[in-house]
């Protein structure tokens, strides 16, 4: 462990793997999307990428790692760091142009675009079937869904680098990759943590996760819910498609 500097922003050490093993899958699912699309349409440009034909499944591999670690990033991101999410009041502050609280403000927008956006091309891709494009359908509305889910990802993960990098500079940037953690992040305590929240009685923590949630803003609450409902209708609906009297 080292020591941060004080000048330096600090992230807590679960925020960063999460956020980075995310990141991680989706932009690897975004690139092998492109590789995916260029090999099998191309109806809207290409670039000479080798001819892989089980790049489907690859990108297919890579969605689901994303879909895996998401619904942990969520509930984080709504939980410990709602406050990096848009706050009741947003609007107002838009209007004060050029002043910091727009710059955090819009921040905070590009954060929870970046997140509803993710859920957009996570839902689209599991109502998918891999085996549309190798064999030439390419007219599906999923499909289409599923393209621009990957346009409208791009941008936020744009947005969300461009004003996390204007409110915090480079240093805000560094923070997200940096090895540093304080003592209360170390891992090896960890299972002391863990050993504490089982101790304090499963009816006990559920009450005071549901106390937490009814006290949080209710749009924040509605918007945690419908993300993570999407994520459970997709899975249900993707399951129900492998049934037999489904497939017949």
């Amino acid at each position: 462990m080292k020591k941060t500097s004080p000048s330096q922003p600090y992230q807590p050490l679960l925020l960063r793997i999460l956020h980075g093993l995310t990141g991680i899958f989706l932009i690897t699912a975004m690139l092998t999307a492109f590789w995916t699309y260029d090999t099998y349409d191309g109806r809207w440009g290409k670039i000479p990428l080798p001819d892989y034909k089980d790049i489907e499944g690859l990108h297919g591999t890579f969605g689901l790692y994303t879909l895996l670690i998401f619904p942990a990033f969520v509930i984080y991101a709504f939980h410990r760091g709602q406050k990096r999410l848009v706050q009741p009041g947003s609007i107002d502050k838009l209007l004060q142009t050029g002043k910091p609280i727009w710059w955090y403000t819009l921040s905070r927008f590009t954060n929870t675009l970046a997140l509803v956006a993710l859920t957009f091309a996570l839902f689209s891709g599991k109502m998918m079937d891999e085996t549309w494009l190798p064999k030439g359908e390419i007219n599906h509305a999923w499909y289409y869904a599923h393209v621009v889910s990957w346009v409208v990802m791009l941008i936020a993960i744009a947005l969300h680098l461009l004003m996390n990098a204007r409110v915090g500079g480079s240093s805000l940037l560094l923070s997200m990759v940096s090895r540093r953690f304080r003592q209360q992040d170390n891992p090896k305590r960890w299972p002391t943590h863990i050993s504490a929240y089982l101790a304090n009685g499963w009816s006990r923590n559920w009450q005071n996760f549901w106390q937490n949630r009814l006290q949080a803003k209710s749009s924040l609450l509605l918007l945690e819910f419908f993300i993570l409902g999407s994520i459970v209708v997709a899975w249900a609906i993707s399951l129900a498609k492998e049934l037999p009297f489904v497939k017949n």
